[in-house]
């Protein structure tokens, strides 16, 4: 894996808006590269990225991408054995966490404040300085103990948005959902995109336009 590099944020007030991006071990790790490249291609925040030891693996599996690939997507790669890095301070400014695809291990440790490692530890700075954090949960079917995990997270302050695919913008391609998917999370957090065609309403039909009977 690549070194963890030294944020230069430069003179107060002047840095860069920061997001942190978290990649557990649950299925899907697709959803967080695409995230990754779509942030990249913006250009307007930087990434700081966390990649827990299972997830390693399934980029692998899943993916059949290198973890050391996906840390170069990121502006800074924080190893997350690393507890000292910045992101692990609330001192440290950010705009909020995504973790995805977020394991229901890593749902757990967030809900009863275990962080065990440096993931685990930058979601609970989010909520106790109360700053977005967003977890993109899979799993399916849900048992009553994920769903009791997404009712605390969600008591503490944070956002579940599980990775439901969309078809109103009438996707043609897993591309499609996924670009969508990626949009729903910048959302979250305020970033401006391009990545779907937004819903404004569904097509008046001609027969009815001009009201008539019921």
């Amino acid at each position: 894996m690549p070194e963890p590099r030294t944020a230069d944020a430069g003179p107060p007030g002047a840095e860069r808006p920061r997001l942190i991006v978290g990649i557990s071990g649950a299925s899907a790790p697709h959803l967080a590269v695409h995230l990754l490249e779509a942030v990249r291609r913006l250009g307007s925040v930087d990434t700081h990225l966390v990649i827990s030891r299972a997830a390693r693996r399934t980029l692998e599996i899943e993916a059949g991408r290198r973890a050391r690939d996906v840390a170069a997507l990121a502006t800074e790669y924080h190893r997350s054995e690393d507890i000292a890095a910045g992101i692990a301070s609330g001192s440290f400014r950010t705009m909020g966490m995504v973790v995805v695809p977020c394991s229901m291990k890593t749902l757990a440790g967030i809900a009863h404040g275990f962080s065990d490692n440096l993931l685990t530890r930058a979601a609970d700075v989010c909520l106790k300085e109360r700053r977005r954090l967003v977890l993109v949960t899979r799993e399916t079917p849900l048992s009553l103990v994920h769903l009791r995990n997404m009712a605390a997270v969600t008591e503490a302050g944070a956002t579940v948005l599980p990775p439901t695919p969309a078809f109103y913008h009438s996707p043609d391609t897993i591309d499609d959902l996924l670009d969508h998917w990626s949009g729903k999370v910048l959302d979250q957090f305020g970033i401006d995109h391009d990545l779907y065609r937004r819903w404004s309403g569904a097509p008046v039909r001609r027969d009815t336009a001009g009201g008539g009977q019921g």
